[in-house]
């Protein structure tokens, strides 16, 4: 990072920050807690379908108000101030899981969704800070920098959360509901404390002006509607949208149901976070590579690359359940695990790279609320369709193999994008 300005390192400390809420929240404790805490005595299918519901839930909601936020923000001042409110609600809402007990998982979902909400909506707002922190031409290396960073950074509390795991398990508990809730206010302090440099040396460079004689709220929905009219003219963003929406939904729902999943097959709780933590160490190296590997082989091609593993370990993981033995169940969960590393972080830094290098940079926060509004409904139809498809079969790994029809989608639209680089 020595050849980032102060405002890059800024920005990417800021992915350090969040990442906590990511990992911790999205991808392990939370979900675990939620199934073998909070839903005890709810047959399993049920309770990682309503976990599936819940997080497409907050995303519609984000899919809904995504576009708009993102008109008003584009003007001077705005940008900063509303990724601060959806800090704020983030960080309340995360310290308000505290309070969860046994039994109240519709209380747990609402202040679940509230943080995701928070979360997603600061990263609406962080996303479009790329284009002011950054020239073009390092778009793609900052990007893979805020990812990588983000996954290597989130180490630490999640270090911290295993050891708390571990010390506090008591006999006949999956998992210790006090290291949960500890868990909840280490991703807190860790979030908010990690903020402070994005808050402070942050600016918004590029604006739209405000007409003095009209309402700035009668001018952003006239903007956002203006917007939406031409969007559609915009065909190469419009065609990396649609791919986006649907190869971005199969990664975002397999992060978000992967510990659900790994509970239903009969892994231990220990088995999946050590997992996961493998997944962020080597995520660390595997997203650098990626920002460096944009400098010689296309952006386009390295996320057809990134599609092509995640559809692998789609078919892995529907395959997982066939084996009877709980070591070869481990040992493959891994080889998933190593797969994930290794495509994950690039899959989304180039994406961000691509979307911010396509869009008229006046117009970023506009831009990067459609961006979103594809990324949060695409957040809604692949755990809702791994939820109904679980239900409806009995079985979660058939809602897992539902998954790959979003990959070959993305494929599909993707292969029409016309990209520089």
């Amino acid at each position: 990072m020595a050849k980032l300005t102060k405002e890059e390192k800024s920005w990417v400390i800021y992915d350090v920050a969040n990442s906590a809420f990511t990992l911790i929240l999205i991808t392990t404790i939370m979900p675990i807690f939620f199934k073998d805490f909070v839903s005890k005595g709810i047959d399993s299918a049920i309770s990682t379908a309503n976990w599936g519901y819940a997080n497409s839930f907050a995303s519609l909601i984000l899919a809904l108000i995504a576009p708009i936020l993102g008109t008003f923000a584009d003007y001077k001042g705005y940008k900063k101030r509303f990724f601060s409110i959806f800090l704020l609600l983030g960080l309340l809402a995360t310290l308000l899981l505290i309070s969860i007990n046994q039994g109240e998982w519709i209380k747990c979902i609402i202040f679940f969704v509230i943080a995701r909400v928070g979360w997603a909506g600061a990263n609406i707002f962080y996303d479009a800070f790329l284009t002011d922190v950054s020239r073009e031409e390092n778009m793609a290396k900052v990007s893979a920098y805020g990812f990588s960073w983000g996954y290597i950074g989130s180490v630490v509390p999640f270090i911290i959360t295993i050891i708390l795991v571990i010390i506090l398990k008591k006999d006949g508990e999956i998992i210790s509901p006090i290291a949960s809730k500890l868990s909840f206010f280490i991703v807190f302090l860790w979030w908010g404390l990690f903020s402070i440099p994005m808050l402070k040396n942050t600016k918004q460079n590029y604006y739209v002006k405000i007409n003095k004689n009209e309402n700035i709220f009668t001018q952003s929905f006239k903007r956002f509607f203006k917007t939406f009219k031409e969007i559609k003219h915009y065909k190469n963003i419009m065609l990396f949208l649609f791919a986006y929406f649907f190869y971005i939904d199969g990664v975002n729902t397999i992060i978000s149901m992967a510990s659900a999943y790994g509970r239903d097959v009969g892994l231990s709780v220990i088995s999946l976070i050590l997992a996961i933590l493998m997944i962020q160490i080597v995520a660390f190296p595997a997203t650098l590579l990626f920002g460096k590997l944009s400098d010689k082989i296309s952006q386009k091609t390295l996320i057809f690359i990134a599609i092509l593993i995640y559809i692998i370990i789609t078919f892995l993981a529907f395959k997982l359940p066939n084996f009877e033995s709980i070591n070869i169940k481990i040992k493959l969960f891994w080889i998933l695990a190593l797969l994930v590393a290794l495509s994950q972080g690039g899959v989304q830094s180039i994406s961000r790279s691509i979307y911010a290098s396509l869009i008229p940079k006046e117009k970023s926060t506009e831009f990067f609320g459609f961006y979103n509004i594809f990324g949060k409904f695409a957040t809604i139809l692949g755990p809702f369709l791994m939820g109904i498809v679980s239900t409806y079969t009995g079985s979660s790994r058939y809602g897992v193999l539902s998954i790959m029809f979003l990959f070959l989608i993305g494929i599909g639209f993707l292969s029409f994008v016309k990209i520089n680089k």
